[in-house]
Order: C-alpha cells, then structure tokens, then sequence
C-alpha cells in the first residue's frame, strides 16, 4: 500500500486500509479488499487474491493514468475465518456496526480459555471499552464495495468461463448441540440399558442431511462439521457429544425451516434414545444479502469491455462483502478455482484467471469512481 502511495491506517482490531484520494474526497469511496487469515489445513488463495488483486487493480489505474473523482480504497479485513472464536467475518461484521458483536466480544473466550480482548491484547491491539464501536463505519462512508475472490465451488471451471458476477450471497447460520448420557463401560453395559450421546449426535448428523435434502433446494446445504465425544476413549460409552452444525441458504426463510426441522429432531431424539439435550444454541443466523444492482452494472460493463464471458451466479460461500452490503451496495467477482477445491492445500487459481479477475475489478472500480 505503501510503495503505491496509498494513505494507510489501520483500526483497534486490525482492519487495514489503504486509500488513493479521489479529486472529490467528500464523496463515498469506492471499497474493494478481502482477507488473508486462513482456516487449518487450507490453501493460499482464499481472500488472498482479494486483496493482492486490488492492490494489483489500483496499480493497474495508476499506471494507466486514470484519475479518480471517488476515492478508491482497499481493506485488508482482519479474522474472517471463525477458527479460534468461533466468529467469522469478526472485522467486516464490526465495521457494519452489530452493537451484539461488539458486546459479545468483551466476554468470548477460545477453547484454551483466553479471552477475545487478552488474545487482541497480546498480538498488540490493546482495547478500552468503546474501541470496538470505533471501528463501526459511518453512514455513507463507501458508495460501493466489490470484491474480488476465488469461486470456491467446480461451475466457473467446469462450464469454462472466465469470471462470474455475484448476484446474492448465501445466508450462513452455526448451531451448537449437545447431548448428555450415562456413558458406561463398553463392554459390560448391554445395549438395551445404554443412553449413548455419541449415537445421539451421530443421529443428528443424518437428519441434518435428511432435513437439507427435503428442503426442494438444491441452494440449501448443511454441513455437521465438529463432533466431539466425551471422553473419547474406544472403550467407553459416550457420555457427553457436542455437535456444530453449519446451514445456509440464499432464502433466509427456507433455511430457518431447516434449523427449526433439526431443533424438533434434536428433541425427538433426547426423547427415545433417553439422553438429555442440554444445549441448541444458534451462535448466529446472518441474513443472506443481494447484490446491487448498479455494482452488477459496473462488472457486467467491464467484463464486456474486456470481451470476457461471464456468467451470473450466488456465493454460497460466506465472505466479508456479506456484511459491508449492511452499509454500501455490494458485489463480487469471482474466478475460477481447480475443481472447486477451496479450504484444502490444493486450492489453486491460475495466474491467467486472476489477471482476468483484477482487470475486471480495476474496470469496475473505475467506472464506479467515476459515477
């Protein structure tokens, strides 16, 4: 940011900007920018190229002399993958200013018992109480936002076309279950006497499936991806299972029937299997969001500029441009990724797709600049 000479700062949790000043610098800026943390195990092009490829995108402007009456700026969003607090999209989601988030954040800990605020403490962002609502946006703060990120998913790549312009972005829901039995010996308790949590939640998991499938929506999907048995030994009967399921869907509605149809399962099975269900606990239920329109105009304009197919499509992937439509009109560019391989080492993305992608990002970003 830096070496493009771009005015840079950074917030009380780690968000970091980098702003080219417009020739009418009151106006709302046109934002684009994505993340680089990563999940265990994953690859190196989630978010990644978000954020190089903007940085390559207003390199590109400058070097082609454009001047811009909007400013353009960049963000680099700190923690949008939900790893160690289990909340993902942490600085995008303050930056929409979600007053529960910036409470919730005073109290979280990590499953090591560390605390949100001793954890930011110790990699240098020391808050006092109101730092959090520091980082909440002001109204009118971006007149657009796009974002530059990899598929994700096999279509761009299967059906051979360059770029696909984001229409909507799958609402994301995370559910946490847990079961309690009586555990027992796995040897010496009979079958018909046992009330094995482990099998309780291993039901779930099915009905979770069963649930999404019936749902007539080939947009619904949901994943059981932590489950946890206690104590975790071959020999012993479990007598604790704690469950975290992921739903989502582009229809908040339909996806909210899914999560009350596994909250009537979760109870149906405490019941029969003589388990106790001590915990449903909803850690959040994001609304989906839509693409503006005048954010869809600029990418279908610069993909046509730039002779490019491109094809309209949703994220089902969650991403920070999610909660930046909270306050800016939104979109996103995706490019293709190897077989839709994402948030595994094989993540990968060509050098000619992502030149594709920041062309036209730098195009749109401009033709919003302007406007």
């Amino acid at each position: 940011m830096n070496e493009l000479g771009l005015a840079v700062r950074e917030d009380a949790v780690g968000n970091i900007f980098g702003r080219w000043e417009g020739s009418e610098p009151a106006l709302g800026a046109v934002g684009t920018g994505s993340h680089v943390d990563a999940i265990p195990f994953s690859g190196k092009y989630d978010g990644v190229v978000g954020v190089l490829g903007a940085l390559e995108a207003i390199s590109l402007l400058k070097r082609s002399g454009f001047q811009p009456k909007r400013s353009l700026e960049v963000i680099m969003f700190t923690s949008e993958e939900p790893t160690r607090f289990g909340i993902s999209c942490l600085g995008s989601r303050l930056m929409a200013g979600i007053e529960e988030l910036a409470q919730s954040l005073k109290m979280v800990v990590d499953n090591q018992n560390v605390s949100f605020l001793d954890a930011a403490e110790s990699a240098g962002y020391k808050m006092g109480p109101q730092d959090l609502h520091s980082v909440f946006l002001k109204k009118d703060s971006y007149s657009a936002f796009v974002e530059l990120h990899i598929e994700q998913g096999p279509i761009l790549e299967k059906e051979g076309i360059p770029v696909g312009v984001v229409t909507a972005i799958a609402a994301p829901a995370s559910i946490a279950v847990e079961f309690e039995g009586n555990g027992g010996h796995a040897g010496a308790v009979l079958m018909p006497a046992r009330n094995d949590a482990g099998l309780a939640a291993a039901e779930l998991a099915l009905a979770v499936e069963k649930h999404v499938l019936d749902s007539g929506s080939i947009d619904t999907v949901g994943t059981v991806g932590i489950l946890q048995l206690h104590p975790g030994a071959i020999n012993s009967i479990p007598s604790k299972s704690h469950l975290e399921i992921d739903v989502r869907d582009i229809d908040e509605k339909r996806r909210n029937d899914v999560i009350e149809k596994i909250r009537r399962s979760a109870k149906d099975i405490s019941k029969n299997r003589g388990v106790v269900l001590s915990e449903f606990k909803i850690i959040n239920k994001d609304p989906p969001a839509l693409s503006d329109k005048s954010v869809v105009d600029a990418m279908e304009f610069a993909a046509k500029q730039l002779n490019l197919e491109y094809k309209k499509m949703i994220s089902r992937a969650y991403h920070d441009s999610l909660f930046m439509a909270r306050v800016s009109p939104m979109g996103m560019v995706f490019i293709p990724c190897y077989k839709g391989y994402s948030h595994k080492p094989e993540e990968y993305a060509s050098p000619e797709d992502m030149a594709n992608g920041v062309k036209v990002l730098a195009l749109a970003m401009a033709k919003l600049s302007l406007e």
